[in-house]
């Protein structure tokens, strides 16, 4: 099999597999579920991916891998914490505006079986990247730099206001906008909400 034929197979899996854990779970989807809505034989699935464990990571991986090198970098910056995070926001917002459901995917996997998703992002250095921003954090509490506040506060604040929104989308859109384009608009209004919050939890001046 040429090279491009055998990549282009792989990421037609690797989204398909995707589209289905999504729609029906990681446990609700089998293998077979995978390779028949691909149109490929288990053999065939089976040679690129051994197991389903392996293509949950691939999954997984193929959303991520690009975001955590751009959070280290962000983290890394000589500017004010509330500022970093406000970047981070930015590439949060890029990455579940390209893929609405992944937010419901992770808190669904969350629910299932949370350590099979942690051992997950730990190969992908995804915990890794959490461990910058929680030893950023620390340190720069320790310097005076923001307010000392219980890490759970910092981590909830953050990503409950940035994925609720996306959980709830089309309740949001019914309700209060006018078309789905102008759910765009509100996510950037939103996000100043986000460093509002942030900004009123983690300074020091008062």
């Amino acid at each position: 099999m040429a090279t491009t034929e055998y990549n282009d197979l792989e990421r037609q899996i690797i989204e398909t597999a995707q589209q289905l854990f999504i729609e029906k779970g990681f446990a609700g989807t089998s293998m077979s579920d995978i390779a028949a809505t691909v149109g490929i034989n288990s053999r065939t699935l089976h040679y690129y991916f051994r197991t389903k464990d392996k293509m949950f990571k691939a999954v997984f991986g193929s959303i991520v891998i690009s975001l955590m090198p751009k959070i280290h970098d962000i983290i890394k910056l000589d500017i004010p914490f509330v500022d970093r995070m406000g970047m981070v926001l930015d590439e949060y917002i890029e990455l579940f505006t390209k893929e609405p459901y992944l937010p419901k995917f992770i808190c669904g996997e969350i629910q299932r079986d949370v350590n099979h998703l942690l051992e997950a992002a730990k190969e992908l250095q995804f915990e890794a990247a959490l461990s910058l921003v929680k030893d950023t954090l620390l340190a720069e509490m320790e310097a005076g730099k923001i307010k000392k506040v219980p890490l759970p506060m910092v981590f909830l604040t953050f990503y409950s206001l940035l994925t609720y929104p996306f959980l709830v989308r089309n309740l949001i859109t019914t309700l209060f906008l006018d078309n789905e384009e102008d759910f765009t608009s509100f996510l950037q209004e939103w996000k100043q909400h986000i460093i509002t919050e942030l900004t009123n939890l983690l300074s020091n001046d008062k």
